[in-house]
């Protein structure tokens, strides 16, 4: 019997590709070589699928033995009948080799690989197969399952009982089903932040609205963790592009010895910015004068800011996993479920200024005993695995609140008596008057009534936890040189990733001095240059027209403008030549404009052209 195994993928996402590849290597580097990768529109029949998967098996073969085996896979890819049996002739003769074969030359029977390797054969997108060749494939392999362990994973996009609707039960029952999941889109991205931005050894750093605009992308409309790299990436070229003091975005050790070897231009560049002239501002009159004219001194100050924001770092980012611990017990997560929803709200302002803090804070002086020692026992690790040398005193205190969370256990069947002894004694009176009495005795008494040692500690605790925030999760833009390690331009970003096309492409057209940055090509607004590209000067005398457009007022407008160029006294005896030359760039100019959907051919006459695009795009 067939063994398969069902990979539930989730949404279709550009990122599939990869995750196969990362999957067929794991699989390459653990149990088998043999890997096939097979898509739906590579097998529209069992043929094609066989012919498809043995040769992918063989040139996998082919990559790791000898050049002695090479040629009889070679002649069997080429001359076997592409069959079930030529299969397993093929694998017992990769599977059985010879004694006196090198070790080194026996990959699949290195330690790394089973005895009798399965061969693999991994349906990308098993919702897009025929059924009838899943249907013959999966029969035909259930017959030979003894001479040649197959292992088939589907990659499901819907969901798993999909495989039921595909295949009946007869060819169901053949498969030993198993079913396993890879981890979500979300799950990779948190990761991705985590291991980059919250980390204060990477000391290149997103602004807020950065950041969202690459979070807004990969939520809002690809999925896609390598789009989410690549965008990361261009912020990276952007900032040591645009930016001149990012020399010293780097370690710390690196970032001091470039600080001592700053040139005269480089300290300018760091006195203009704006986060430097407020600290110079802050200062006394004397600092101020020899932080804008000493470069020695503006270097020795630029040193001691850079240690300051490297240890900014080291504790903002353990305080927002300690308030993270917090936040992501509460209901509704008011501050977000994931970190880096909590991360963007600490960048954007003072997050203890937002209602969504208050209401958290609210919500966590109700918490119970349980949840809140956990909560600190979290909060006492991220603290002592911290390179931050100012929490020894935070450690301290938390444990501190561990012991007085378990002194309070002993204590608490203390404070119970007095509520039994008032329940009993309202069940003694039975008459309307004493009822009423001892009920609004009982009402005062609870109004007035005193915090118990558990709500005091817990709301201590609580306001332990928003002191800490508020020292520690300042955003840092009030920072001194943060632009340095802060890339906040998210115009330009957003520029490259959500780009227009349409919009670009009527730029492009309507003003090419705007990308060909060429002083011929500029010309007055409205006016038609005549020596821009032939499409530019089609697609602007296009514009001035109706819904359907006469081909031969098109060229001779095209060729008035085109023979501007050349001045009223042109040679009459080439004019012929010089038509048909016109002629030829128009045709291919219309073409192109064709091409790129501004225009079609009409129907209703045949020397007309009908226009598809209006609005100036």
């Amino acid at each position: 019997m067939a063994s398969d195994q069902i990979r539930n993928k989730g949404v279709n996402v550009t990122d599939h590709d990869l995750t196969f590849r990362s999957l067929s290597e794991v699989l390459q580097n653990n149990i088998t070589p043999y890997i096939a990768l097979l898509e739906a529109k590579d097998c529209p029949g069992i043929k094609n699928l066989m012919q498809k998967l043995m040769g992918q098996l063989m040139n996998c073969y082919i990559d790791v033995d000898s050049s002695e085996d090479e040629d009889y896979v070679q002649v069997s890819h080429n001359r076997i009948r592409c069959s079930m049996t030529s299969l397993i002739n093929w694998y017992e003769h990769v599977t059985k080799k010879p004694d006196s074969e090198t070790p080194s030359k026996k990959r699949t029977s290195s330690s790394r690989h089973w005895q009798s390797p399965p061969v693999v054969v991994v349906f990308k997108d098993m919702e897009s197969f025929s059924t009838k060749v899943l249907q013959d494939f999966i029969v035909i392999s259930s017959q030979h399952i003894h001479e040649l362990p197959l292992v088939l994973i589907f990659g499901i996009a819907t969901s798993p009982m999909i495989i039921h609707s595909l295949l009946p039960h007869f060819v169901s029952s053949l498969l030993c089903i198993e079913l396993f999941q890879s981890l979500s889109c979300k799950d990779h991205l948190s990761t991705i932040i985590d291991k980059l931005l919250l980390r204060a050894s990477f000391p290149f750093k997103l602004g807020e609205k950065v950041l969202q605009v690459l979070i807004n992308i990969f939520l809002y409309h690809d999925f896609s963790v390598q789009n989410f790299i690549k965008g990361f990436q261009l912020c990276i070229v952007e900032h040591f592009c645009s930016q001149p003091v990012s020399v010293l975005c780097c370690q710390l050790v690196d970032a001091k010895k470039r600080a001592d070897s700053l040139s005269h231009d480089q300290c300018e560049n760091i006195r203009k910015l704006p986060s430097f002239r407020r600290y110079v501002e802050s200062q006394v009159s004397e600092k101020q004068i020899a932080l804008l004219t000493v470069d020695t001194y503006l270097k020795e100050i630029t040193q001691k800011l850079l240690e300051d924001l490297h240890v900014y770092h080291e504790n903002y980012l353990s305080v927002l996993r300690c308030l993270h611990v917090f936040t992501s017990f509460l209901p509704k997560y008011p501050l977000g479920k994931q970190i880096r929803e909590l991360y963007c709200a600490c960048l954007e302002n003072q997050v203890w200024e937002t209602e969504e803090y208050e209401s958290s804070l609210q919500l966590a002086r109700m918490l119970n005993k349980s949840d809140l020692v956990t909560m600190l026992q979290q909060c006492v690790e991220i603290f002592v695995s911290s390179s931050g040398k100012e929490f020894d005193n935070t450690v301290e205190k938390l444990k501190e609140f561990l012991t007085q969370f378990q002194k309070l256990e002993e204590e608490a069947f203390q404070e119970q008596d007095v509520s039994v002894s008032s329940q009993k004694e309202l069940q003694k009176k039975t008459d309307l008057y004493h009822l009423q009495k001892t009920l609004l005795e009982l009402k005062e008494s609870r109004r007035s009534k005193k915090l118990t040692k558990f709500e005091m500690l817990r709301f201590e605790v609580v306001d332990y936890i928003d002191s800490l925030v508020r020292n520690y999760l300042v955003p840092a833009n009030h920072k001194t040189l943060h632009e340095i390690m802060y890339f906040n331009t998210a115009s330009v970003l957003r520029e490259h990733l959500n780009a227009a096309p349409r919009i670009a492409l009527h730029t492009a057209l309507n003003n090419p001095y705007r990308y060909l940055k060429n002083q011929a090509l500029k010309s007055d607004e409205g006016s038609i240059s005549n020596k821009a590209p032939d499409i530019c000067i089609v697609y602007k005398l296009h514009l001035e027209c109706g819904r359907l457009i006469n081909l031969v007022d098109w060229l001779e407008a095209f060729s008035t403008v085109v023979m501007g160029a050349e001045g009223p006294n042109a040679d009459a005896a080439s004019s012929d030549q010089v038509d048909d030359i016109i002629h030829a760039r128009f045709i291919r100019a219309v073409s192109e404009l064709e091409l790129l959907g501004f225009i079609k051919p009409s129907k209703q006459k045949t020397d007309h052209v009908a226009r598809l695009t209006w609005g100036g795009c």
